[in-house]
């Protein structure tokens, strides 16, 4: 075990299995503390089990390290409030939060219900908003923390998950908010967008799809095998704390987002303005639908590539 991370308490949610498990045991390495959070619900978040929380915190301490197991919904923010003073009541502190909890209910959106919309929404979305704002308070009292919030590629556009990237792309402006609203209490806060091999991704569709596409459909390189292209979760822990570090906050990485995907980290760019038409509107007023017509297939669309064209009738 190293000792970066001595004497500091963590949560991880969802570290009952996965990508959780693997950041758990990262960080207990480390010498962290670690709560380890697990409602133990199925990948469609049905049912409840307690065993994966209390079996990664018994490695743990089996490991030489400190852990205890707790079973809060993330979706309940009085859930999160009770994880976190269990975390004070059993250390004195909370200096790091992993936000991984996750569920998926995978539908094309015409066929999306609104109950499958809201459980990954509430999950996702709301699970990592509920347990920042219990883990705020203790932190701004400690002046320091670190925050990694979880992401998605799919956030960026992916078939048939309309909730999920929904919520994963809401979770990047949320880590981008709450970077500024207590960077100046010395809380830092990013987020990932991780690959890898998990319950959530080497499930029967996903296996499917790359099937028949040979994992082209899935933007894999060809010749890729679906365990390059999905390494396993031990790959992307160590870059998660990599982010809880003092190192991390002294380079300035607050409020970033990273895709990590075995042995790649790479960082994302800012939305940036691209593009941009103009017009006196103090002298001549709003645009007219002429105009814009006339003007942004030439100046704004150009080489532009739609992700999804229209299959032409056989």
């Amino acid at each position: 075990m190293g000792d970066r991370l001595k004497g500091k308490v963590a949560i991880v949610t969802g570290a009952g299995r996965g990508l959780g498990r693997s950041h758990a045991l990262a960080l207990a390495a480390e010498g962290a503390a670690i709560v380890v959070n697990d409602l133990g619900v199925a990948s469609d978040g049905s049912g409840t089990d307690q065993s994966p929380a209390q079996q990664v915190a018994n490695e743990i301490k089996k490991a030489g390290g400190d852990a205890i197991a707790s079973y809060g919904n993330v979706t309940k923010l009085e859930d999160c409030q009770k994880t976190v003073q269990e975390a004070v009541d059993k250390w004195g502190r909370v200096d790091i939060l992993i936000n991984n909890a996750g569920v998926l209910r995978d539908r094309m959106v015409f066929n999306m219900s609104a109950e499958e919309w809201d459980i990954v929404i509430k999950t996702h979305l709301y699970g990592h908003f509920n347990c920042i704002r219990a883990v705020a308070s203790q932190m701004r009292q400690q002046r320091g923390g670190r925050i990694v919030n979880t992401s998605s590629e799919a956030g960026l556009g992916n078939l048939g998950q309309a909730n999920y990237a929904s919520a994963k792309e809401g979770i990047v402006g949320l880590t981008r908010t709450v970077a500024r609203d207590l960077g100046r209490y010395g809380i830092i806060c990013n987020a990932i967008r991780p690959r890898a091999g998990t319950r959530m991704t080497l499930n029967e569709a996903v296996q499917e799809a790359w099937t028949k596409s040979g994992g082209a459909g899935l933007g894999a390189a060809a010749g890729e095998t679906i365990e390059e292209y999905l390494p396993p979760p031990e790959f992307v822990s160590p870059f998660v704390v990599f982010l809880c570090t003092d190192e991390a906050a002294k380079a300035n990485i607050n409020g970033r987002t990273f895709l990590v995907v075995g042995g790649k980290v790479s960082l994302y760019s800012e939305p940036d303005l691209i593009k941009t038409i103009t017009k006196d509107w103090r002298k001549d007023g709003p645009w007219t639908l002429d105009e814009l017509i006339a003007r942004v297939p030439k100046e704004l669309a150009q080489g532009l590539v739609n992700p999804s064209p229209p299959k032409k009738e056989k």
